[in-house]
């Protein structure tokens, strides 16, 4: 079986995918799979073996680490001005090195993504780190936003918006965005936690952006058919492999 060290230096682009040493579809669909599918490192190389490809696990890291910021840069540029003007933030539990650290996430009321924020702290700081991140994103300040009772959230909503955005505080309100963390918490499980909170905060932002990105309804309970859903999705993969080729 060849090894692909072995080959040639992939040159056909003039963007960051120029010089890997493998096909750059190859390799940005494994970032994609690496960001969107509940798959482990182990999974990915077994997956490129039977088509007698062969890379390490380190090899996909430094890809990912490459990749994954570049397609969060366009996908949150693309996003601007798009999301809508009434906020869910809440914050769930990820393991880095060994300890909990807090992963704020903001939706609208369609579930489109506004931003995510992972913190070391539970705090004002982190709260008020959030919200600047999720208006640079967005481009707009909210009307609402809606989160728990944590005491940190009425400071820090009162320091970035002042008194123009209305507060409330519900559990009943933020159901779907708690059900919403199914998403990174199912990707997160195959990878038995982070080694540092660098690598925590990229793949969990790049995931969500890529989530994001590849719903195929921006409307809550829009009906979207299974067809239309994989035009949307070939479609998709497409777009974003063109983000990667002007990066």
């Amino acid at each position: 079986m060849p090894d692909v060290y072995e080959q040639p230096l992939n040159e056909r682009t003039g963007s960051v995918l120029n010089r890997f040493q493998l096909p750059t579809d190859v390799v940005f669909l494994i970032v994609l799979w690496r960001l969107r599918m509940k798959l482990s490192l182990r999974d990915l190389t077994e997956i490129l073996l039977l088509r007698g490809l062969v890379f390490s696990h380190e090899a996909i890291r430094d890809w990912e680490a490459k990749l994954a910021p570049l397609l969060t840069d366009a996908l949150r540029q693309r996003r601007r001005g798009k999301a809508g003007r009434s906020w869910y933030t809440d914050e769930t539990y990820i393991k880095v090195g060994g300890r909990w650290q807090y992963l704020y996430r903001t939706i609208d009321r369609d579930g489109n993504l506004v931003d995510v924020y992972l913190s070391e702290t539970r705090d004002q700081k982190a709260a008020e780190a959030l919200f600047r991140s999720a208006v640079a994103v967005i481009g707009t300040t909210p009307d609402k936003v809606t989160t728990d009772k944590h005491a940190s959230y009425p400071p820090a909503l009162d320091e970035v918006f002042c008194d123009d955005v209305e507060h409330r505080t519900s559990k009943y309100l933020n159901n779907h965005l708690e059900q919403d963390h199914r998403g990174v918490k199912g990707r997160y499980q195959p990878m038995r936690g982070f080694q540092t909170h660098t690598s925590a905060a990229r793949i969990c932002r790049a995931h969500d952006e890529v989530r994001d990105f590849f719903r195929p309804a921006t409307r809550r309970k829009e009906h979207v058919t299974a067809a239309r859903r994989r035009v949307i999705y070939v479609q998709r993969v497409a777009a974003l492999r063109d983000m990667l080729a002007v990066a």
